[in-house]
């Protein structure tokens, strides 16, 4: 036996040497997946990720030696994710509650903090109730197939997110697809769903991609007109958009007209992970009954919930940092605009620099490191083909020295590249 083992060790085939399937559908599949990973990298399209070595902020270090590091691609909106009162809830929770539940929900995974955390949530939205996923990835994918049936309709902007895309391919409502915030479209696609029994309009509230806000006022008026319900993914608006941050509901003065809120704990509220869905009580009552990510899906972690229970308290108690956002962003789109780049979308902290070609996203990003500047290309296929750009978010931890610095370097590496004039 001993030396079937020393063999096996010696061909690599001993403990912990990694094994591969063999056979020729094993051999097949490698040679496809070999060809396709080459198209991604001769596309220029291939995502690398940098190892960070440090905590989340405006300044990092990445694993290898950079230091000093200014980052403006984290969805940190609101500073949160290091704020050392967020981290003591989280080593409170942690200590207090433990790790995990091992569990889902219904079972034995239900703690009186994951109750008090979704009580918290729709006081903040101002809604009857709210139901905890993982993530809001799992949020969208929960709702549709468990609220809409084959008599019903769901209207969705063509760029949705991805998770509200694979969420209504869940469902066996019927699907419309309108023009990206195209109000003549909706109103198409509304009355040729009148034939349905219930009707959903879908969109985000603020888009990820293209830094704009949907026009949630027209929305309402035209899903009131059609008798329809209005359903918004407010990922990338919640806890700094509005007077008080509760979203592009409250910004847009529609909070009365919006049914349901899917959204995030894992960008400004704490940064950690989890998402939700909030609305009508029997709504939530449904989800918890019928929302496949819910039911088989572990509970969120404790300390997970602490991080984002002490978060909503901050921006609760107070609005002040969500209300900084404003003039950090206005800086950086008018000095971007003033060195002759495009900036995509309209007063969002995510301020897509738009290229065009996905190998001068890459390499300019590549170039802004280089610089100190954290930036990442975006291409297809997470943006339209000949729609490539450096996606930037500005946060609310960094300073008129962080962005300044962040302006400069993208204008010396654009003329480098001729993405913009020489001045």
């Amino acid at each position: 036996m001993w030396r079937v083992a020393a063999v096996r060790t010696l061909r690599g085939g001993g403990a912990g040497a990694p094994r591969a399937a063999s056979g020729a559908a094993a051999a097949q599949l490698r040679r496809r997946l070999e060809s396709e990973l080459e198209d991604i990298r001769g596309a220029g399209t291939w995502k690398s990720e940098r190892v960070i070595a440090s905590r989340q902020g405006p300044h990092l270090r990445l694993a290898g030696g950079g230091a000093g590091i200014i980052n403006f691609c984290a969805n940190n909106y609101l500073g949160l994710s290091s704020h050392p009162e967020v981290i003591r809830a989280a080593v409170e929770a942690l200590e207090k509650f433990g790790a995990g539940l091992s569990s889902v929900r219904f079972i034995c995974g239900t703690q009186s903090i994951h109750k008090d955390l979704e009580e918290k949530i729709a006081r903040f939205h101002q809604r009857e109730d709210a139901i905890l996923y993982a993530s809001c990835f799992d949020a969208n994918a929960g709702i549709f197939e468990a609220l809409l049936t084959p008599e019903d309709a769901v209207l969705s902007d063509e760029l949705n997110h991805a998770s509200i895309i694979d969420g209504i391919r869940l469902c066996k409502a019927n699907k419309y697809r309108y023009k990206h915030m195209d109000m003549q479209d909706l109103e198409a696609k509304l009355k040729e769903a009148q034939k349905h029994r219930l009707r959903l309009v879908a969109t985000d509230g603020a888009f990820s991609m293209d830094g704009d806000i949907a026009p949630l006022r027209e929305i309402c008026q035209l899903a009131q007109k059609y008798d329809a319900l209005v359903f918004i993914d407010e990922c990338h608006a919640t806890g700094f958009l509005g007077p008080s941050g509760r979203g592009t509901d409250e910004l847009l003065g529609v909070m009365d007209k919006v049914t349901i809120i899917n959204s995030t704990l894992g960008k400004a509220l704490g940064g950690a992970a989890g998402g939700y869905t909030t609305g009508p009580k029997l709504l939530i009552d449904l989800l918890r009954q019928r929302s496949r990510p819910y039911l088989f899906s572990n509970s969120l972690p404790p300390a997970v919930v602490g991080c984002a229970s002490k978060a909503l308290d901050l921006l609760m108690e107070s609005n002040a940092i969500a209300q900084s956002m404003a003039a950090k962003t206005q800086r950086f789109r008018s000095k971007m605009a003033a060195a002759g780049f495009t900036i995509s979308g309209k007063d969002h902290p995510i301020c897509p620099v738009m290229l065009g070609d996905a190998r001068l996203a890459s390499v300019m990003a590549e170039d802004m490191l280089n610089r100190g500047i954290y930036v990442i290309g975006f291409s297809y296929p997470v943006v339209p083909k000949g729609k490539a750009r450096i996606r930037v978010q500005i946060s609310a931890v960094h300073s008129d020295e962080d962005i300044d610095c962040c302006v400069e370097a993208f204008t010396e590496v654009g003329r480098k590249h001729g993405a913009v004039l020489r001045g």
